[in-house]
């Protein structure tokens, strides 16, 4: 058998990918920072909607409830422009038929070009994982160590739902705050981070066999 050639994209792929990607921060951003008042605020209550049904019914419910009360709106309106059509003898046709005359299907360029990106994206999560994990850094497993020991207190005191309903409200809310007291929020984590650096730095220096840190990294 001959020799396996490596997969190889063009540079007009990656291209169209990095700059896909920055539309898309862009519009977070956008989202997030309520440019558009009205669009933020339909995406932050719709989304807090959800959570908040999914703290109280099952992830099936909620998704019936949510379809159902999409189907009975198109029902309703294609009922009303039948009866409408019926009484005014107009013959306008079907009220979705712009909607479905358009192409829903998703190219096999996308569909790959985004499997791509998630698969970097993957294979340089099991990479920082098997870093940490095998203790490649002991001053970075330390930390892993104890982030997860304070999320095991997290875990006790909120579930999964109302951590993503925190989360949310957070999304919609701290940049905001942020961009209004941009300078002091900036000086208190300044000072915070030099505090840890500090800390971390002494405690890497006591600890035996650590793995010290080049000027570089």
């Amino acid at each position: 058998m001959g020799r396996r050639v490596p997969r190889c994209y063009p540079p007009q792929g990656r291209r169209f990918a990095e700059s896909d990607a920055r539309l898309r921060n862009f519009a977070l951003r956008e989202l997030v920072y309520w440019r558009d008042p009205r669009r933020s605020g339909v995406v932050f209550g719709v989304s807090l909607l959800v959570l908040l049904s999914l703290a109280t019914f099952s992830v099936i419910s909620v998704v019936s409830y949510l379809l159902l009360a999409f189907l009975c709106v198109t029902i309703t309106f294609r009922i009303y422009k039948s009866v409408i059509q019926a009484v005014q003898k107009s013959t306008d046709g079907h009220p979705f038929k712009a909607l479905m005359e358009k192409d829903v299907t998703i190219p096999p360029e996308t569909f790959r070009r985004y499997t791509d990106i998630s698969l970097t994206y993957l294979n340089r999560g099991l990479k920082q994982m098997r870093r940490l994990f095998l203790v490649e850094d002991l001053v970075d497993s330390l930390k892993l160590a104890v982030g997860m020991w304070l999320m095991t207190y997290v875990g006790a005191i909120f579930n999964g739902i109302t951590i993503l309903i925190l989360a949310d409200i957070l999304l919609f809310t701290s940049p905001l705050v942020y961009e209004k007291y941009k300078i002091q929020i900036d000086h208190y984590i300044g000072l915070v981070r030099t505090q840890v650096e500090t800390t971390l730095a002494k405690l890497q220096e006591k600890l035996p066999g650590a793995v010290k840190r080049s000027k570089a990294e």
